[in-house]
């Protein structure tokens, strides 16, 4: 929340397009921080007695499960695609990178994640009906043996676990050879027209290490932490393991897994205060004055406040 208040005031020195991808990415952290940890892990275990008894409330909470994982990927892919053009591609560039375009790819990025979890809810029926109300869930005898959920759940494999990782890798690979291979170019230039002296406080260069320190600090982390729950589904589908003990040690192993990916979406805020004076400076402003932020928040009434 403090991220998404700090981002919309535009005072971090970020351009628009930047503020639109990192607001995006916020908002899908946000939400698997609710419905993953607080839904799910929190208010279904220790509150037998909430909403997640009755069927519908049930379902929709799997549906946003999904989606918010989901979005807070591919959100993160975005911004990563994003900054890969803005270094590495300079025609594409000032076409590209535009708070417009960034709009856009929200937009779509967040119907085609709707869409692939559309089915999830379905998977679910009650577990039994009392007096026309419908408590509980429990997995379809389908699910297993249908090729329709079989697709599906393949489907949700590559987009959450098989196609990340591996694209984040190739587009830093990519950027940071871009930016080495130009660095270096820049250096030797300045150096034949003795400016030597000057590369310390050369601001492209300060600019470009920058973008880099930001890139792969939210990417890496990312990786670091998602990696974990990928090789558990890559080995549970190479085993073709449906079932296990609760002290099993896959339990064990698929539960820390789940924390350290649920950690992911902690992360961010605090790479944006390590590595953003503005957002630093901003944060401090909050904590002084909380009021003032709130006061200048958009589309709240300033002869309000």
């Amino acid at each position: 929340m403090m991220t998404l208040l700090i981002l919309s005031q535009g005072k971090c020195g970020l351009s628009k397009g930047i503020t639109r991808y990192m607001t995006a990415m916020a908002t899908g952290d946000l939400m698997v921080l609710v419905f993953n940890v607080i839904v799910s892990q929190i208010i279904r275990d220790y509150f037998p007695g909430s909403l997640l008894k009755y069927t519908p409330a049930c379902r929709l909470s799997v549906f946003l499960q999904g989606l918010s994982l989901q979005l807070s990927i591919w959100f993160t892919i975005a911004f990563t695609f994003d900054r890969f053009v803005a270094i590495c591609c300079n025609k594409l560039k000032a076409r590209y990178c535009t708070e417009r375009t960034a709009i856009v790819v929200i937009s779509i990025v967040s119907a085609f994640n709707i869409i692939v979890n559309i089915p999830l809810p379905f998977r679910y029926e009650p577990t039994h009906v009392l007096n026309n109300v419908q408590w509980g869930c429990r997995t379809i005898a389908s699910y297993i043996t249908s090729p329709a959920w079989a697709a599906h759940r393949w489907l949700t494999n590559i987009s959450n676990m098989f196609v990340p990782i591996p694209l984040l890798l190739l587009l830093n690979s990519l950027t940071a050879h871009h930016i080495l291979v130009a660095s270096r170019a820049r250096r030797a230039l300045k150096s034949s027209r003795g400016g030597a002296g000057e590369m310390g406080r050369d601001p492209e260069l300060k600019s470009r290490r920058t973008s880099i320190v930001l890139l792969f600090t939210i990417s890496g982390c990312f990786m670091v932490l998602s990696a974990p729950i990928t090789v558990i589904h890559i080995c549970v589908g190479v085993t073709q393991l449906v079932a296990f003990q609760g002290s099993s040690s896959l339990y064990v192993a698929i539960r820390v897994a789940f924390l350290l990916m649920c950690t992911s979406s902690c992360t961010n805020t605090c790479i944006y205060a390590l590595t953003q004076r503005r957002f630093r400076e901003e944060m401090k402003n909050m904590f002084k004055s909380p009021s003032s932020l709130f006061c200048k928040a958009p589309y709240i009434d300033m002869g309000r406040c």
